[in-house]
């Protein structure tokens, strides 16, 4: 296959830091693709309150806020759930390449679209499409790092890929006090801007050699040529052989894994914004001055979760994933308890925001470290879809459940903000009862 055959002569090029074009290439696209990923979930949460409030009338109590607002932030949780388990089994039948762009242009016009919505329902929908193209970029680019760069420090690149997340929240704070005193449908049409960006990074994204030989294999087995009766396997449906004995008890662990850091973050991510309004105004802080905070305050969590993504791949390699997972955990719990329930006034948000941000951001290098880790090439994109995607659907109902929690909790965001960050602990049962791949080979 000439494809092939290309590949493998661009791999013998070294560029700079030892990473071929083709690496940088693969590794730019997914990790700014990631970046405004996050970029429109985290514009999403800052204008939730203004948008909702206009749709409904322009008066809104804390009660319908949190209904309403829950319900739209499950709508697209919902939709990363569906796209990310849908294309993650396209990607591992058709390849990541052409997966990958397809979402990026999806979750791009649907961000847009949102600006035009002139009710609570169209804005629903456009989120739930808009929430399709995310899931599948987010799980289709980790599967297609994670093969790009299987011999070249994976753990480290996979962890510093993943700071897009948290430069998102930089990028979508930064447009948020520069766009948003104009009204929050301009914040939503900046969202086309990602599909102008990454048409121009298409060329030359060619698939992975572990993708390519996987391939062949299953069409030598189509042809009845295989070699093994693996081979014979790699025909049947990636999520069946999910469940199969030798898959079975690692899904086991990646669902439960990513149940609970999901659910640690997702509360937080729509909430946070509205949380420290309230506590701006508490201070007398309202109008622009309160929109540049809060902006201002998203960044500073993102940049605690920029140190907490890129130090992942490297503590990982020094002290394992699982170690690294379970420190991370805790100290999500142990920082966002700090957050919501320590701080009576606005004054230690910001370097608050910074830990939190650096343990509940950062722990989701894990996802594209560990969970590639523990399945072949085969399935591998479709497991961390099914993982993530099966995560999203539970933990959709996260952030609602926090909105509704408000009315027994008098009103408080806060509270129920930390009660959910407390479900980081799901995760650190996970790392008890799974293996340490440390060191080991990227599974073929």
């Amino acid at each position: 296959m000439s494809t092939a055959i290309d590949a493998r002569e661009e791999a013998a090029e070294q560029g700079m830091f030892g990473m071929t074009r083709y690496q940088w290439r693969i590794f730019l696209v997914t990790w700014l693709g990631w970046a405004l990923d996050s970029a429109d979930f985290g514009l999403f949460a800052l204008v939730l309150k203004p948008a909702v409030t206009e749709l409904m009338g322009g008066s809104i109590t804390p009660a319908e806020l949190g209904r309403v607002g829950g319900t739209l932030a499950m709508v697209g949780l919902l939709g990363w759930a569906i796209g990310g388990f849908v294309f993650g089994m396209v990607a591992d039948r058709f390849g990541r390449v052409r997966t990958l762009m397809f979402s990026i242009i999806l979750f791009s016009v649907c961000t847009a679209l949102q600006g035009i919505s002139q009710n609570v329902w169209q804005l629903g929908l456009f989120r739930f499409l808009a929430g399709l193209g995310t899931g599948a970029e987010a799980v289709v680019g980790i599967a297609l790092v994670a093969e790009a760069f299987a011999n070249t420090h994976r753990a480290k690149i996979l962890g510093i890929m993943m700071t897009g997340g948290a430069f998102g929240a930089l990028i979508g704070g930064q447009v948020y006090a520069l766009v948003g005193p104009h009204g929050w449908r301009w914040v939503f049409f900046c969202g086309i801007v990602p599909a102008l960006l990454l048409l121009l990074l298409r060329r030359g994204a060619h698939e992975p050699e572990h993708f390519q030989e996987m391939q062949q294999r299953r069409e030598q087995a189509r042809s009845g040529l295989a070699l093994s009766e693996a081979d014979m396997k790699l025909n049947e449906l990636p999520v069946k052989q999910l469940f199969s004995p030798e898959l079975r008890h690692s899904t086991i662990i990646g669902l439960l894994f990513c149940v609970g850091t999901l659910l640690s973050i997702w509360t937080s991510q729509i909430w946070l914004p509205t949380i420290q309004s309230m506590m701006l105004q508490k201070a007398g802080i309202t109008g622009a001055d309160a929109v540049r905070q809060v902006g201002h305050g998203m960044m500073l969590w993102g940049v605690g979760g920029i140190l907490g993504y890129a130090s992942f791949g490297f503590l990982a390699d020094w002290l394992g994933r699982r170690p690294t997972i379970v420190l991370y955990n805790i100290g999500a719990i142990a920082s966002g308890l700090y957050l919501y329930l320590g701080l009576e006034t606005y004054a230690g948000f910001p370097l608050a925001l910074v830990v939190f941000g650096y343990f509940v951001f950062g722990v989701f290098s894990g996802h594209a470290v560990y969970l590639p880790e523990l399945f072949p090439t085969h399935a591998r994109a479709t497991a961390i879809a099914f993982c993530n995607g099966s995560g999203r659907i539970i933990t959709s109902f996260g952030p609602l459940v926090a909105g509704l929690l408000v009315v027994p909790f008098g009103g408080n965001f806060n509270i129920a903000a930390a009660v959910m960050t407390c479900f980081a602990v799901l995760s650190i049962i996970a790392m008890a009862m799974a293996r340490e791949t440390k060191g080991a080979e990227l599974p073929k």
